[in-house]
């Protein structure tokens, strides 16, 4: 394939992609079909599935898509803050930004993305990309900051704080306030409580109680 039929290929899928995220804000994700999709593209039905087989994989590439969207907005906040709780709090903060052209429809995707059966939800096998993406910055996060931890558990905490970030989404979902304040302002009184409670942890007399949590995320991993 030559370089203008490659190009011209990533315009279309790009295209494609766009088109479906505008539908699905203004008709809802339930209600945009693939073929509804295709003709705002200006794109053939059969085009459109040659380039995202359903809508599941369209929401996949609006996953991928907020990831890239959002590890790129982080790395100003990465590259020069080294204290823990401005670090986590600013990534945190930093996906409410990203992430707010698609808060009118993320209530209707939440209905799908709930379903542990769903390849939507952000803990299935198809989601793993933008899961593992995430994840990643927040052991960039850790790994860059003044927190210090034990190996385990720092080990550990990457995943733990993207199931943090996971519950700050579930309450965005639901965030009717002006600029999502109320999501914004737990976000803030949150994360300066993680970090004491993660300081705790190297008190001698914690360092047990610890050992156990470890020992339980360990426990249930699949």
């Amino acid at each position: 394939m030559t370089d203008s039929a490659t190009a011209k290929g990533e315009q279309t899928r790009e295209l494609i992609l766009s088109t479906a995220l505008r539908l699905f804000r203004e008709q809802g994700y339930g209600k945009t079909t693939m073929r509804a999709i295709a003709n705002e593209a200006g794109v053939s039905v059969g085009n459109a599935y040659y380039y995202y087989g359903s809508k599941d994989h369209l929401m996949q590439a609006y996953y991928d898509l907020l990831q890239d969207q959002h590890r790129e907005a982080v790395e100003p906040i990465l590259a020069t803050e080294k204290a823990f709780v401005p670090r986590l709090a600013g990534v945190l903060r930093t996906w409410l930004d990203v992430s707010a052209p698609y808060h009118e429809f993320a209530g209707t995707l939440f209905k799908t993305a709930a379903d542990p059966r769903s390849p939507l939800s952000p803990f299935s096998e198809e989601s793993r990309p933008a899961r593992d993406a995430s994840v990643e910055i927040f052991r960039r996060v850790i790994d860059g900051s003044d927190l210090k931890l034990a190996a385990d558990l720092k080990a550990e905490l990457p995943e733990l704080l993207w199931l943090l970030q996971m519950g700050v989404v579930l309450f965005w979902v639901h965030d009717q306030s002006e600029d999502v304040r109320r999501s914004r302002a737990l976000i803030d009184r949150a994360v300066p409580l993680v970090d004491r409670l993660l300081r705790l942890t190297r008190i001698p007399g914690v360092r047990g109680v610890t050992n156990d949590i470890v020992g339980l995320i360990n426990s249930i991993k699949p």
